[in-house]
């Protein structure tokens, strides 16, 4: 029996081309952009090479920059560093923490739970109403929950806060692994997101997008590579003058083997085709559906309706079920990977769970565990097995009176 891992919200499988490419690439590794030999420059190209192929994979605007980062986490706490003096930052409150935290928070604008998408929509732009459209503003969106899946209508607010004179940064963490992104259709000004959620390894993301902000901050990170001149003074001072382009955010030697294994990733993709991608996954989510449906007392979540669209993201309750306790024997029992908790998105949770969620949190330094939700996630690389494991496992643990 194989381990079904059905975590793929938290960490995608790395998909066995970007593997082969890697092995391929490592014999031959060297430093970037500060070396004159063979391997260096071979890294060097393979680098640059790779941030090509992001801004392809994201059909980037002719003027937009691919900065390699760690992670969406990083990407974000990156741009936050970028922001003009005063400039508001709007969020809705059911965001990933990756969204909510990386700002001043005597900035930070927090929006109310939408709905529906189209109360999204309106959320959004009765925010933006009074905001003067000559002023920065940024309204941070998420493409889809990382706890619903629930896809979010990214255009049409990206065309409200357009039209209120704010910039737009989409978190398409949980977006990209099963949707093509296209930041030309979507309009928006910056995307961000991490490997490891596009079926590469740990340890590399991308901030992709406007450069103006970017290019007039100070440096993300402070140290080699990012410097065009550093000269003593006669004051004794350092006096620094920071590179113009993407190099002035990429600070010390970069994880070329990160951006190559995104830049794999994007090909990988693109040669499938999400086409054939989508309607795969559409036909496993149907699978998953069709089975929760005869689990009794489960609750799947959802912000939206519960038919809204979605990615194959899922999270459920079950009452007098505790999640943690259900996931840890579907591992132990059955081989199948899902996660238990509040997913890096505990005001979304406590909203969705309601009071109960709300009190358990509170008594949690008292020795009461949290209310928990379980979540299932998958993607390409998920077999019906695997799908039908999972369904059979809960079924049989329930009836076992878990």
């Amino acid at each position: 029996m194989t381990y079904a891992a059905l975590d793929y919200a938290a960490s995608t499988p790395v998909l066995s081309q970007v593997w082969e490419d890697i092995t391929e690439f490592v014999p031959r590794y060297g430093s970037v952009h500060r070396g004159s030999g063979h391997l260096s420059r071979y890294s060097t190209s393979v680098f640059e090479n790779s941030r090509e192929e992001v801004a392809r994979f994201l059909h980037l605007r002719h003027d937009d920059e691919v900065v390699f980062t760690r992670s969406t986490t990083d990407s974000l706490n990156m741009l936050a560093r970028c922001l003009p003096e005063g400039c508001p930052v709007y969020a809705f409150d059911t965001d990933h923490h990756a969204v909510l935290l990386p700002w001043r928070h005597d900035r930070l604008v927090l929006l109310d739970a939408p709905r529906s998408p189209a109360h999204a929509v309106e959320i959004l732009d009765l925010a933006l109403k009074d905001h003067d459209p000559g002023a920065e503003a940024l309204v941070c969106l998420t493409g889809a929950s990382n706890v619903t899946g629930e896809l979010w209508p990214v255009r049409r607010m990206t065309d409200v806060a357009h039209r209120r004179g704010a910039r737009v940064v989409l978190d398409a963490a949980q977006l990209v692994p099963h949707r093509p992104v296209s930041v030309q259709d979507l309009g928006v000004d910056w995307v961000a997101f991490s490997g490891h959620k596009l079926y590469a390894p740990f340890g590399a993301g991308v901030l992709a997008g406007r450069w103006d902000w970017p290019g007039r901050a100070e440096p993300y990170l402070a140290g080699g590579g990012a410097t065009q001149s550093v000269r003593r003074t006669r004051a004794s001072r350092l006096e620094v003058e920071w590179k113009r382009g993407v190099a002035r955010h990429e600070a010390g030697s970069p994880n070329v083997i990160g951006a190559y294994a995104i830049a794999s990733a994007c090909r990988a993709l693109s040669g499938v085709g999400f086409d054939a991608l989508m309607e795969r996954e559409k036909y496993l989510m149907d699978r998953v559906r069709a089975g929760l449906d005869g689990v009794p007392r489960l609750r799947l979540l959802h912000l939206f309706s519960d038919g809204a669209e979605r990615v194959p993201v899922m999270s459920f309750t079950i009452s007098g079920v505790d999640s943690l306790t259900l996931a840890d024997r579907l591992s132990q029992e059955y081989g199948i990977g899902v996660r238990a908790g509040m997913f890096c998105a505990h005001p979304l949770m406590r909203h969705l769970l309601g009071d109960a969620a709300t009190a358990s949190c509170e008594a949690e330094e008292g020795g009461t565990a949290p209310l928990n939700a379980v979540r299932v996630s998958f993607g390409a690389g998920t077999t019906d097995e695997h799908i039908d494991r999972f369904v059979g496992s809960l079924k049989a643990l329930m009836r076992d009176g878990s």
